[in-house]
């Protein structure tokens, strides 16, 4: 399962200063929507927003 690039509902559609997410079945990529050519690769989600709130 490989899905495309999204951004958050509150980024606003018209918004190109935000965080995208792709999941697919192995790590989950992030990217700045600025500069999309750098993709940070993340093992699992749950993981991410774990490593956010230590």
């Amino acid at each position: 399962m490989t899905t495309k690039w999204f951004k958050s509902s509150f980024s606003g559609a018209a918004n190109d200063n935000c965080v995208e997410v792709r999941f697919t079945e192995g790590p989950v990529a992030v990217r700045d929507s600025k500069n999309p050519s750098a993709t940070l690769a993340i093992p699992t989600w749950r993981q991410f927003l774990s490593s956010l709130t230590r």
